[in-house]
């Protein structure tokens, strides 16, 4: 059967002999032909050139034309920065920097980059007509989030109207997109949101169902497929994605494929994903990726499901490692095959994280696939880089990446398991969350004061003996340490001698004592005037 075929009968709920299968190829497609991410994402000919050479190495059921979320925000005034190895990052927001909604036009079909892509849709639907097309739009709260910026999460309970405006005008914008690929020659119209992981299950329904769903609508009535596709911990938000009518839900790894297996096909809707990108697809070996193939294609069985990475390939995935997943899919012999073989255990390197945390500075963690090319990500780790300087010089942040396999094993000994995370000092704080700025410094300055209370609580008591020498000491000391052990305390005896030294504690007259303890005063709240007076009497 063919690809087009197939793609169509698993998203009509129709048992198919074969899982279909669908490469995420955005950028990958400029690795296969040797072009930077930036050439390639601006050239229809490079773009070509990268999805043929995909198609003939991984014999796809459908893909994607173009996977970039950053084109109508480009068009939208929004500045990229553009990167040789991922998509380009949204680096302004129009609608926090002065620009008012009514500046703001519906993009036509020959603006920004548009024609690019839809340039490459018509010649790719001319040479491979069997061939699902996907095309790729941003979802309207990701949209409405880089016109905002992250101000949109304040204003979703300050200024709804406000928010209600600008989702209607992304709306717009995302049916305008579907129909210009619809008409270009694509089969499927993903609506690919995946800031929406961002956010509640009642949010979700307030702010992104009643806007969504008339993309999908629109879709429908030009006779065409459509996904709702979501990257990051969106799980708690699954039925409400289903609410919204898609034929079909695409999600990644922070969600159990059977999870939403039973949702979506309760739904009617068909479902797909969920290969994991870094760990299998990137840095894994051909005999990983044909494990968790396998694993993929038990789980979500051979009704409603495509078989897909959880979002667009890192743009260095080994081609090996998609050829292997690709000849597993069409060799059910080979699936017998693997499926016999004893499973390997895994080797990833578990850091001892006993004393993580314990450094003079607070450490904050950012656990992304890569800010570069993730918008969750981005924009959890531009909420870490605004707070920081309230804390300069206490507070230290990195981002882990888990492109690397040090940042897997990081990552997995800190025991995060969903993108993006932010830990604190090594305690997961926020799960594929962005904080809003206050939380996000309560959260800090929690962490320091508890750290500073810890620094008081281990300074132990100290008796300090003075003499002009240490043998007129002698006999103090013993009196000293027969005292502390009748009383059982566990107090340092220091010894300090010589003029200059007891002229610093203000000494005159030799041996003398000076007993030393250390107390926590405030608990966080403000002291008056009068509590203060009465702490320093006792110095």
């Amino acid at each position: 059967m063919k690809g087009l075929e197939l793609i169509k009968k698993a998203f009509a709920l129709q048992p198919v002999e074969r899982v279909p299968w669908v490469p995420f190829v955005g950028v990958h497609g400029g690795f296969l032909t040797g072009t930077d991410a930036e050439t390639y994402l601006k050239s229809s000919g490079e773009i070509v050139k990268g999805i043929s050479k995909a198609v003939e190495e991984y014999n796809p059921d459908g893909i994607p034309v173009v996977f970039d979320l950053q084109v109508e925000a480009e068009v939208l005034d929004c500045k990229l920065r553009w990167s040789e190895s991922g998509p380009p990052a949204v680096v302004s927001h129009p609608l926090a920097e002065g620009k008012k909604r009514s500046d703001l036009k519906i993009p036509g079909a020959d603006d920004g980059r548009i024609p690019v892509c839809l340039e490459a849709t018509k010649i790719l639907r001319e040479k491979y007509p069997d061939i699902a097309l996907y095309g790729l739009i941003t979802g309207p709260f990701t949209l409405a989030l880089h016109l905002l910026g992250t101000d949109i999460f304040m204003k979703l309970f300050e200024a709804p109207e406000e928010v209600n405006e600008v989702m209607e005008f992304c709306t717009q914008v995302g049916q305008k997109m579907a129909e210009y690929y619809m008409d270009a020659g694509c089969d499927v119209i993903a609506v690919v949101d995946p800031m929406t992981s961002q956010i509640d299950p009642v949010t979700f329904e307030n702010f992104v169902t009643p806007f969504v769903s008339r993309i999908f609508d629109e879709i429908r009535k030009k006779g065409k497929l459509s996904s709702f596709f979501v990257c990051g911990h969106a799980q708690q938000n699954i039925e409400a994605m289903c609410n919204c009518r898609p034929d079909n839900v695409s999600i990644d790894e922070n969600i159990p494929l059977d999870f939403v297996k039973e949702i979506t096909l309760e739904k009617g809707i068909s479902f797909g994903g969920n290969l994991k990108l870094t760990v299998v697809l990137l840095m894994g070996s051909a005999d990983d990726c044909r494990e968790h193939t396998l694993e993929c294609l038990d789980l979500g069985g051979k009704t409603g499901f495509i078989l897909a990475p959880g979002c667009d390939l890192p743009r260095e995935t080994p081609l090996k490692n998609l050829k292997a997943v690709t000849a597993l899919i069409h060799d059910p012999y080979q699936q017998d095959v693997v499926r016999t073989l004893e499973k390997k255990e895994s080797t990833l390197e578990i850091f001892n994280m006993k004393d993580y945390g314990q450094a003079e500075k607070v450490i904050v963690d950012i656990i992304t696939l890569d800010s570069e090319s993730c918008a969750p990500c981005q924009y959890m780790v531009e909420a870490v880089k605004r707070v920081a300087p309230h804390f300069e010089g206490v507070v230290e942040w990195r981002e882990h990446a888990i492109k690397k396999m040090e940042a897997v094993s990081f990552m997995s000994s800190l025991m995060v398991k969903n993108i993006p995370t932010i830990c604190i000092d090594g305690k997961i704080a926020f799960v594929s969350q962005i904080p809003p700025e206050k939380e996000l410094v309560a959260a800090i300055q929690k962490r320091i004061n508890e750290k500073l209370k810890l620094k008081i609580r281990s300074k132990r008591s100290e008796f300090i003996l003075l003499g002009e020498e240490e043998s007129q000491c002698r006999e103090l000391q013993e009196r000293a340490m027969r005292a502390l052990t009748e009383l059982g305390k566990d107090v340092e005896i220091k010894v300090v001698t010589g003029r200059e030294k007891l002229a610093s504690y203000g000494v005159t007259q030799t041996p003398a004592a000076v007993a030393v303890s250390y107390k926590i005063k405030s608990e966080g709240s403000l002291p008056s005037v009068e509590v203060i007076r009465e702490w320093l009497k006792e110095l």
